[in-house]
């Protein structure tokens, strides 16, 4: 269920791609945006390729963020999903059950958790259970994600981001899955520093 938070890239969209001319310079501004980044919040569409099914599965919905930890994902089409992580503390709910677990214990839930909100808040490059590579074209920079740890690696192939040069912001979250599932996730009428109350992250 938290995988869906992901989207995947396929090897061919790296086309137009070349190294970035200055990486320390990208990591000082990323990093200064992303301080400066309180809240976000946005609609999303989501597509998901799964290996055993020829057609896409197109989700919509909307998003929030706020610092520090705090994710919301509320699908709202084609069914109703909720996804909210506040801290350790995970809740999830469809329209038959709701379900509540700790990050503190699962590792890899921890793990998953982490990078969740590393994404959206823009500090995944301190990541160290990744290695990354920093590549650009003329509107976008591409940061691809690689993991080294054993339990991030025996569910994901890579992860990458897809950030907008005008204001650093991160646009496009993608995700390759070992299974060969991708999930390619984008965010569209996003609105930054915007004020967003506790509630609507609460898990309990």
């Amino acid at each position: 269920m938290i995988f869906c938070c992901f989207a995947a890239l396929k090897t061919s969209a790296q086309a137009g791609y070349k190294p970035v001319a200055d990486a320390t310079a990208f990591r000082q501004q990323f990093a200064k945006t992303a301080q400066g980044t309180q809240s976000i919040e946005s609609d999303f569409v989501q597509e998901k390729d799964l290996s055993m099914l020829a057609d896409k599965i197109t989700s919509k919905g909307r998003f929030w963020f706020k610092k520090d930890n705090k994710v919301r994902m509320e699908y709202s089409t084609p069914s109703y999903y909720l996804l909210v992580i506040n801290g350790k503390d995970i809740k999830t709910k469809d329209s038959q059950k709701e379900n509540k677990i700790s990050a503190k214990s699962n590792k890899v839930f921890e793990q998953v958790n982490k990078i969740t909100v590393d994404c959206v808040q823009g500090t995944v490059l301190d990541n160290a259970d990744f290695t990354s590579r920093i590549l650009e074209n003329g509107s976008t920079y591409l940061l691809e994600l690689t993991p080294v740890s054993k339990a991030l690696k025996d569910f994901f192939r890579t992860i990458t981001l897809t950030v907008d040069k005008k204001d650093y912001g991160v646009s496009k979250i993608v995700m390759q899955e070992n299974s060969g599932d991708n999930t390619t996730i984008t965010f569209v009428h996003k609105q930054v520093n915007v004020n967003i109350p506790d509630a609507v992250f609460a898990t309990r």
